[in-house]
């Protein structure tokens, strides 16, 4: 694991730069929101899916509510949405406490990952990134 500013990145994931992760499982990937991505959000407070279905990198799988906000939780992969994890139904804040283990939102058939893999970062790359991203904030 790499810790840039408190924000944990897993090093078995890619990242892509909408905060979203995808963990390769054969010809699947789990997919959901990094651990800035949900802190920035703050606590999560309802998750709206997006139907099973085709869906293309950069689309949204989603959208996350928390009190004062709303956001698309976009697509780090192509495929087509096989699973959602219907725990968060009832417990949307398992995004906050596990956004990489029980928090993941879906599983999805890969289709043209070769082609998607060009837009994701390994953990070093992402952390990179997030260093810089953090650091524009802050001007």
């Amino acid at each position: 694991m790499i810790e840039v500013n408190g924000y944990k990145i897993l090093e078995n994931l890619l990242y892509s730069k909408d905060h979203t992760w995808a963990k390769i499982e054969g010809d699947t990937a789990k997919v959901g929101i990094t651990d800035y991505g949900q802190k920035t959000a703050g606590k999560i407070m309802f998750v709206r899916f997006r139907p099973k279905g085709a869906i293309s990198q950069g689309q949204g799988i989603g959208t996350i509510e928390t009190a004062k906000w709303v956001g698309v939780v976009k697509s780090p992969v192509s495929g087509e949405i096989i699973e959602i994890n219907s725990k968060l139904r009832n417990n949307p804040s398992l995004i906050n406490e596990s956004p990489y283990e029980d928090g993941w939102i879906a599983i999805i058939k890969l289709s043209k990952f070769e082609e998607d893999k060009k837009n994701l970062m390994n953990a070093e790359e992402a952390a990179k990134w997030l260093k810089e991203e953090i650091s524009k904030s802050k001007k």
